[in-house]
């Protein structure tokens, strides 16, 4: 039990998260589960949904086609959508009943791309991880599909990808465009932003960068494969106010990680909870300000080389409490505050993937106010 949930919520699954990277594209995203499982998508993970068109499906499984495995009737009804609405590709996304089903969506993908024409892969989500792991791969997708080979070798100087941008992380458009600024304010010109407040011409033109800014865990996948097909190094860090001349420091030497240097030693009594990146570049920028130690404690999968020696991994609402004990100052998305010791003082910083769009106001008043973005 101790990876149970009593008080705080669970983060944005998976599909949610695959659903958030594509969202502005132009392509039809198919979530292969029952009628009505589209529900928590729409109304709590997706802030964009009252506001912004998007082609997001879902296939309303039923019963008799979960155990019989009607595929017949899948492809049927993707293809007869793509062909009124006209999608600029299709992507497939999985549940947990097609995942205990075996349903070959790879082989699903190549049939509706042959017929169709259309430019179509699968996203192998089973709704048991987490959003990081859901738009990570989509947008890992984007960059082995729908990015072509460069038909020349130019290369634009001082250019820069942003990879990992979602509402997820950074909340409404004018928290995206702070970023932009940060980083443009350096002297570098963003060529796309991965996939918030941008197009998929854009990024079908993000090989001709000169290098790749990781703004959050979500993009790590995209840019390795985009270093593996054009070559193109990559940094790591959120251009936070008071950090965005370090970032752009390892932009020029086109590696790095950072926020993770020259990290405080000592046992912290300020902690932030949330993703790695984002909240890791705002440790460091507390640090740099302050001078005091700050641990991150992510409670997310994916934080392989990302998080710092003085960082924690936490999962489950147990081993959060646990870490937060001798915490004095404490960062995180408001909902956590019903676990935090009584005696520690409490910031609130909302983050979308956990509390959906309840807090949406007070971020965006956050982000003007403070010039952060997260």
């Amino acid at each position: 039990m101790r990876q149970a949930y009593r008080i705080i919520p669970v983060y944005t699954a998976d599909v949610s998260g695959v659903c958030s990277a594509l969202y502005e594209l132009g392509g039809m995203v198919v979530m292969h589960d029952p009628s009505g499982c589209n529900s928590t998508y729409n109304t709590h993970d997706e802030i964009r949904w009252y506001d912004q068109d998007s082609l997001i499906y879902i296939t309303g499984l039923t019963e008799i086609d979960a155990i019989l495995g009607n595929d017949e009737k899948f492809i049927r009804d993707i293809e007869e959508a793509a062909e009124q609405l006209k999608p600029k590709f299709i992507a497939l996304a999985g549940s947990p009943i097609p995942y205990m089903n075996g349903t070959d969506f790879p082989a699903l993908a190549q049939i509706i791309e042959e017929d169709t024409g259309i430019p179509t892969f699968a996203v192998p989500t089973n709704g048991m991880h987490d959003y990081v792991r859901g738009a990570g791969m989509a947008l890992e997708a984007v960059a082995e599909k729908l990015v072509p080979d460069k038909e020349d070798s130019e290369i634009y100087p001082h250019t820069v990808n942003l990879l990992g941008v979602t509402p997820l992380d950074f909340g409404p458009q004018c928290c995206v465009d702070i970023l932009k600024e940060n980083i443009e304010k350096c002297g570098w010109k963003v060529f796309s932003t991965w996939a918030m407040g941008d197009n998929l011409e854009n990024l079908a033109r993000a090989g001709q960068a000169e290098v790749n800014l990781v703004v959050s865990s979500t993009g790590l996948r995209a840019a390795r494969k985009l270093k593996e097909r054009f070559g193109t190094p990559y940094v790591t860090g959120t251009p936070l106010w008071g950090l965005e001349e370090r970032i752009s420091e390892s932009l020029d030497k086109k590696e790095g990680i950072p926020y993770l240097e020259n990290r405080l030693e000592g046992e912290p009594e300020i902690m932030i909870i949330g993703e790695p990146v984002t909240m890791g570049s705002l440790a460091a920028a507390i640090e740099q300000k302050y001078h005091c130690p700050v641990r991150v404690l992510c409670p997310l999968e994916e934080t392989e080389e990302i998080l710092g020696e003085n960082d924690r991994t936490v999962c489950g609402e147990e081993e959060i409490q646990k870490a937060l004990q001798t915490a004095k100052i404490i960062i995180a998305d408001p909902l956590y505050h019903p676990v935090c010791p009584p005696n520690a003082k409490f910031y609130k910083l909302p983050h979308i993937a956990f509390s959906g769009r309840i807090y949406r106001k007070e971020l965006t008043n956050i982000s003007k106010k403070y010039g952060k973005f997260i």
